[in-house]
Order: C-alpha cells, then sequence, then structure tokens
C-alpha cells in the first residue's frame, strides 16, 4: 500500500506534464484507451494544455520527455528503437529526440574527481575548464594535464563526468517505471503482448550499462582495434590512468564538428566526400565488424586537421551477428539489383520469416517497396526510410521485431541525415554500393570459398587425427550396449521421451545424437 502510494508520487509529476502534451495516451489513440484512463482524463486529472498540445503526436511526447528530464529522455531514445511497441511514425519523430541538458556546476565537477581519482592522477589536472558538452547522464570538460617533465608538450584530455546523483535518480525513476509496467501488464492481453516489464528491464540494463563509464572506454578500444587500418577515420585515445566508473578520460581532439557546415567550407573541406565517408564508415564497420558507432549526430562526429572523421562518446554501440549482416548486405543488395525474390529468399533463409509463407508472394509485397524508388532522383530516396517500410512490410509476414536491426535502422536514419546536411544531393545509394559488393566478394565469392573450404580442411584434419580415439571409445560404447546397455542421465532420458511423444522426426534424432555424444564424452573422461 505505502509502496504504491510512494511510486504514485513519483509518477504524479511525469502525468501532469503528459497530459498536458496530450501523450497520456495520445488523443489519437483514444480508441485504445483503458477504461480507467479514460475516466482519469474525463475528471481533470492530466489536463490538455492548448499551447502544448501541437504537432504530431511523436513530436508532443519529446518534448514533454525532454521537460520530464534525464531518465524519461533515455526512456523516449529507447521507445525509438521499439515501433512494434509504439508505432512507426511515433518512433520515427523520438529518434530525433535530443540529449541535451543545463551543466552541472564547476564546483560537483571537482568533488566527484576528487572522489574518483587517486591523489597521483588527480596531481596532474591542471585548471578544469568549463563544460564543453552536457547530456543527461554526464558532461564533458577539456583539461591540460600538467607536464610530465619540463618543457613537455602539453597532454589534452577531455573528461566525461557523471552528473552528480544521477545512479539514484535513475534507479528512482526505473523502481517507478518498472511498478508502472506491472500495473499495465495487469490491464489487459492487449497490454501483456507489449510486454511492458521486459521492456522496462532492458532499458534498465541499458542504463546501467552507460552508467559505468568504464565500459564506454572499452567500446571505444574496441573501436580502435578495428578501424585500426583504416587511413580515413579515427577514434581518440582513452587514458586508463584517469579512467574510471564515474569519471572517462580521452585524447582531445582538434577538429571540426560536422555541425558547423560553414566551418567546414572555410576551412576547405570536401563536403561531398565527407558525406560518402560518415555513410561508408558506418556501414563499413556494421558489415566488417558487426559492432558500430550508434549515436552519429553531427555533435558526436568532427573532421580533423588531416581531413579523417572522429567519432567521439562511445555510450550508445550497435552489435550485429554475422546472420544479421548478411540479412543486411543481401538485402540492400537485393534491392539495388532490384531483385526482389533474392530479398524474399534470404528472409526465409535466415529464419526471419517462417517456411509457412510463400516466397513468390513475399516478393510481391518487397516489389511495391522497392519499385517506386527507381526511376527518381537517387539524392531523394532514403535508404533508412526503405528499410523502415520493410520492416513494416515484414510484420505482416510474422518477422518478430529484431532489435539488432531495429538499433541499425535508427542509426542509418541518423547517418543518413548528417550526411544530406553536408550534401543535400547525396546519394546514400552511390556511398553504399562499393561497401555492398566488397562485402558479397569478401563473403560470399570465391575468395570466401577458399577461405570455408580451408577452414574445412582444418577441421577434417583434427577429426582425423582423432579418429584412433573415437574408434577406442566406440568399442567402448559397443562393449558397454551388449552388457549393461546404454545408461543416460535422467535429463537426457526425459528429452529422449519427450521426443519420441512429438512427430517431428528430425527432432529425435538430434535428441538421440546428443545422447549418444554425452555419452562419448562420459567414456572419454574415464
Amino acid at each position: 500500500m505505502f509502496r504504491a502510494l510512494r511510486m504514485l508520487g513519483r509518477l504524479r509529476r511525469a502525468g501532469r506534464v503528459l497530459g498536458a502534451y496530450d501523450v497520456l495516451p495520445p488523443s489519437e489513440w483514444s480508441q485504445f484507451t483503458p477504461p480507467p484512463l479514460r475516466a482519469a482524463k474525463a475528471l481533470g486529472l492530466f489536463r490538455r494544455n492548448k499551447k502544448l498540445a501541437v504537432g504530431r503526436s511523436g513530436e508532443r511526447l519529446a518534448r514533454a520527455l525532454t521537460e520530464l528530464g534525464p531518465s524519461y529522455i533515455k526512456l523516449g531514445q529507447f521507445l525509438a528503437t521499439r515501433p512494434d511497441v509504439i508505432g512507426t511514425e511515433i518512433a520515427r519523430d523520438l529518434a530525433e529526440l535530443q540529449d541535451r541538458l543545463p551543466p552541472f556546476a564547476l564546483s560537483e565537477a571537482r568533488k566527484i574527481l576528487a572522489e574518483e581519482l587517486n591523489a597521483e592522477a588527480l596531481a596532474t589536472i591542471g585548471d578544469l575548464g568549463g563544460p564543453v558538452a552536457a547530456a543527461s547522464i554526464a558532461q564533458v570538460h577539456k583539461v591540460i594535464l600538467l607536464p610530465e617533465v619540463p618543457a613537455a608538450p602539453p597532454r589534452r584530455r577531455a573528461l566525461k563526468i557523471l552528473r552528480p546523483g544521477i545512479e539514484r535518480a535513475f534507479a528512482e525513476d526505473l523502481e517507478a517505471f518498472a511498478w508502472a509496467a506491472r500495473w499495465m501488464e495487469r490491464i489487459g492481453p492487449e497490454a501483456r503482448r507489449l510486454r511492458p516489464v521486459a521492456l522496462i528491464d532492458t532499458l534498465a540494463r541499458s542504463i546501467a550499462i552507460e552508467m559505468d563509464l568504464r565500459l564506454e572506454g572499452a567500446a571505444a578500444v574496441e573501436l580502435t582495434n578495428n578501424t585500426a587500418k583504416e587511413s580515413d577515420f579515427r577514434v581518440p585515445a582513452i587514458d586508463w590512468d584517469l579512467t574510471t566508473r564515474r569519471v572517462l578520460a580521452s585524447e582531445w581532439i582538434d577538429g571540426v564538428s560536422l555541425k558547423d557546415r560553414d566551418q567546414l567550407i572555410a576551412r576547405g573541406y570536401d563536403l561531398k566526400r565527407l558525406a560518402t565517408l560518415v555513410v561508408q564508415s558506418f556501414l563499413r564497420h556494421a558489415l566488417r565488424d558487426g559492432f558500430f558507432h550508434a549515436d552519429m549526430h553531427p555533435g558526436n562526429l568532427f573532421v580533423d586537421s588531416e581531413g579523417r572523421l572522429v567519432a567521439v562518446d562511445f555510450g550508445i554501440m550497435g552489435r550485429l551477428d554475422p546472420l544479421a549482416r548478411r540479412f543486411m548486405a543481401e538485402t540492400l543488395g537485393g534491392f539495388l539489383a532490384r531483385d526482389y525474390r533474392r530479398v524474399a529468399a534470404i528472409h526465409l533463409q535466415v529464419g526471419f520469416v517462417g517456411p509457412d509463407h510463400n516466397v513468390e508472394d513475399f516478393a510481391q509485397a518487397l516489389r511495391a517497396i522497392g519499385e517506386p524508388i527507381f526511376g527518381r532522383d537517387a539524392s531523394k530516396v532514403s535508404m533508412a526510410k526503405l528499410l523502415a517500410q520493410l520492416f513494416e512490410v515484414t510484420r505482416m509476414f510474422d518477422m518478430p521485431l529484431q532489435p539488432q536491426l531495429v538499433l541499425l535502422q535508427k542509426t542509418m536514419v541518423v547517418a543518413e541525415g548528417v550526411a544530406r546536411q553536408l550534401d543535400p544531393q547525396h546519394s546514400i545509394w552511390d556511398a553504399a554500393k562499393p561497401i555492398l559488393e566488397q562485402w558479397m566478394i569478401e563473403q560470399v565469392g570465391p575468395q570466401a570459398r577458399l577461405k570455408d573450404a580451408a577452414e574445412g580442411m582444418t577441421s577434417l584434419g583434427r577429426a582425423l587425427s582423432a579418429l584412433p580415439e573415437v574408434l577406442r571409445n566406440a568399442e567402448q560404447v559397443a562393449a558397454m550396449l551388449s552388457t549393461n546397455g546404454l545408461r543416460l542421465h535422467p535429463d537426457t532420458a526425459k528429452a529422449i521421451a519427450a521426443a519420441e511423444v512429438r512427430s517431428t522426426a528430425h527432432l529425435r534424432v538430434a535428441v538421440w545424437i546428443g545422447a549418444v555424444a554425452l555419452a562419448l564424452i562420459a567414456i572419454a573422461q574415464l
């Protein structure tokens, strides 16, 4: 009882603000509003403000979440990756949610540094300058470290410092979110289908990672290692001596922000080249490495004196497993070649669409997406929009949401937007084509087949070298079968029994193979 009152107290301000912006829920969703909420709105508990309740529902929600502060901004950014929960249009509006807040006091920043760093590390920090950027979780300061030896060149660092009390603030808000999610799941089957509890649990895990700046440093190092051979892209080095859970120190970047188009022109940078570089870097990292910067807005991208693209802020990173990478590359390549049947086939091959669907019917649906693109000016065609339409269509064919692909699509929206700001005539298709072709050569072409064959021969060699041992084990298994029979672990026996009940032959075979394999392993340990 008291806990419920406490949670309601925490959520009361949120309800008032969301109601003022007419997003609790949006009036456009009135037919889906549960009766208790309709009654509350009718009683004026969530009074609408005519001056604030203007624009699309997604725009209103973004403004409301910004007013509510850090936890709600993060919630909005997370929801932007879940169009299956909030709808494509609202997700698109939330993708533009800006993570900017007023900075906290310099005295608080100094206090955190004193708490986090040992005396030796703290002594190297000279004058702490004012913040150069402030977001919902942390803010960044520029510092010049004291020289290690007289006349040594200055060492400049960007210090990212967590906001004071942010861990507690997020913990309290997340507790309230979780309580509200559990209450929502009791409303009815539609709310349970959206799995709000699981959604908030995922958000909590994501925020926990962002709250430990050592993990962001590790992400930066991983991206550095992946891109070590690239001459046109780089990552600031991490200074681990000054990095802790609440402080991240990295090399200070002297460069021009991509948000400053006039300055880029004044410095003589080729904006067309930069636009292509942004898109190709993102696609290269996603396809080649399966690890990409997932927050590529202009404030996180710079150009250094050598014309290299420099990325900062690695709090949000995306990962793609090999299956998702193949799906992405072959899907985009298929659309480029207008081979809709191939795109449909890859959906079925990777298991994103079930085998009960007809590949030709699916290809027809994909053709309805792709054909309107061709014949238009390539600079006016959005790859991100194409992927969004693709996900809408695939839901008609029972494709479950793939979170890693949604984050990729969201990042593509941002990267595409940056490229078009730099070069309004930029063709993302022309930029993507060489990256996709290179991936296909490396993964599907003759070189890839030779590599697979070499790996297969290596595996075969290992198997042949182990053959005498396998034969010895087989003799022991035969002897055991002839005397006492095959003794299985009770769990294995239950699995076999369950498989026997089912009619799927291949599953029964798989379970029996697994049982025999376990027996062989057990004998090998004798």
